[in-house]
């Protein structure tokens, strides 16, 4: 292995165990929600529970009740503490070159083939990855430092048909504000607000308030 592929999967594990995530003894929250989707608005409660699993309350509509309960999801399982071997151990990685804002291009190889990052500061400023029959490529432009790591604040993300290259859906922009909940070492960082611009969908802004700890 080269000087330039160690490097590589140094830069990418230093940036993998920079994310912040949830420790094991995480013990779920829960918490008041306002989702508008479009021009509609929809308030209920929901629960994250220590599995990581979400349910939500008091919101009939079938569409703001799964939009809902996927953004918990989809917050939580990013939130998922594993090993940088356990994740990315068949894989290889390759410096290939800088961009114009400096980060650093690598290619991922191994059981990953076709991935790709950009590393700057320790952080991930992109991530280009085959997942579930489709290509997602997620550009950060700002992050937010918990203090034991980054979480993103400003990114986009488009899909694009791996096979093609076809772009399979409009552009997403989003903002993520984050709040504190807990004290010592039971304190944690969850999602107080994510907004969504995108190309082709209604715009979104969905809410978390009164947010508890579960005992």
């Amino acid at each position: 292995m080269t000087a330039l592929q160690v490097s590589a999967r140094e830069m990418v594990q230093a940036a993998y165990e920079n994310r912040y995530t949830w420790d094991k003894s995480f013990p779920g929250y829960t918490t008041d929600v306002t989702l508008k989707l479009g021009d509609k608005t929809f308030t209920g409660t929901a629960k994250v529970n220590p599995d990581l699993s979400a349910e939500v309350f008091d919101v009939e509509d079938e569409t703001a009740n799964k939009v809902i309960k996927n953004q918990l999801w989809e917050v939580a399982i990013h939130r998922v503490r594993r090993p940088f071997e356990k994740s990315h151990g068949e894989n290889t990685f390759k410096v290939d070159g800088t961009d114009e804002n400096g980060a650093t291009r690598i290619a991922v190889g191994g059981k990953a083939e076709g991935d790709a990052y950009k590393v700057k500061d320790n952080e991930f400023v992109m991530v280009h990855r085959h997942i579930h029959g489709v290509v997602v490529t997620i550009n950060t432009f700002s992050s937010y430092d918990t203090g034991s790591g980054y979480l993103s604040h400003t990114y986009d993300s488009v899909y694009h048909d791996p096979k093609t290259g076809e772009q399979k859906q409009g552009r997403s922009e989003f903002t993520d504000d984050y709040t504190q909940v807990g004290q010592g070492e039971r304190q944690y960082t969850v999602l107080a607000k994510r907004t969504v611009t995108s190309e082709d969908g209604p715009d979104m802004e969905i809410m978390f308030s009164n947010i508890e700890l579960l005992a």
